[in-house]
């Protein structure tokens, strides 16, 4: 998956993208709204992580504006303020979720999970391709019952390709759907990450076309 977290306290945003990279996640830190904006210009994410007082204005105006130009991603916004009217605002704003600050990393986890399980639909999250099953929810591949291991980076790069069957995907869009803004990565890195989940599905009915000088897409046998 890949988040964008809107937080200035830098400390509270290091711990919390220290734990997302550690679920195998890539996620963007922007500390104030105008860096957002920019952010949200030029890149797609699964799940945004909002604060609510950014230094240059109010986390709660983003959002109202994200909802207004159709932007879908779901958004959980992070507030130290407890009061009811607060928390009920950001919800009517068009907010998916909330945690109110000071929270416990498991539980900001499993309510980023809750958030993007019910954007995709109970249904949708265990999905079936032949004699291939992939449960989004645990991250989960098997192939003929047999249980696959995969790296965070080919899982993630099979999440793309599985949420979009046959839709074209060139090496720019999954370098930007694989990693975040600050890694300086090549696109021929793509390759290798394609080559390396080709091996995992040999025996699957899913398959991994290449469109030459276009790029690759997820095709079911």
């Amino acid at each position: 998956m890949r988040y964008l977290l809107v937080e200035d306290n830098l400390a509270l945003a290091k711990a919390i993208l220290d734990r997302l990279s550690l679920n195998g996640h890539v996620a963007d830190h922007a500390t104030s709204v105008e860096t957002a904006h920019d952010f949200l210009r030029v890149s797609d994410y699964d799940l945004i992580l909002l604060d609510i007082m950014l230094p240059d204005g109010d986390g709660r105006q983003l959002l109202k504006e994200y909802r207004a130009n159709s932007g879908k991603t779901p958004i959980i916004a992070l507030t130290a303020r407890s009061q009811v009217s607060d928390r009920v605002g950001v919800l009517d704003l068009g907010a998916d979720d909330y945690l109110t600050k000071p929270f416990d990393f498991s539980e900001l986890e499993a309510r980023c999970r809750a958030v993007i399980r019910r954007q995709g639909g109970a249904a949708q999250n265990i999905k079936r391709f032949g004699n291939t099953v992939y449960d989004g929810v645990s991250g989960k591949l098997s192939v003929n019952d047999v249980s696959l291991r995969l790296r965070n980076r080919e899982l993630r790069l099979l999440e793309v390709f599985i949420n979009a069957p046959d839709q074209l995907f060139s090496k720019s869009k999954l370098v930007d759907r694989l990693f975040s803004h600050e890694d300086d990565v090549a696109e021929n890195a793509i390759e290798v990450y394609v080559a390396r989940l080709r091996k995992q599905l040999e025996s699957s009915d899913l398959k991994i076309i290449t469109e030459r000088g276009m790029g690759y897409r997820l095709s079911v046998l």
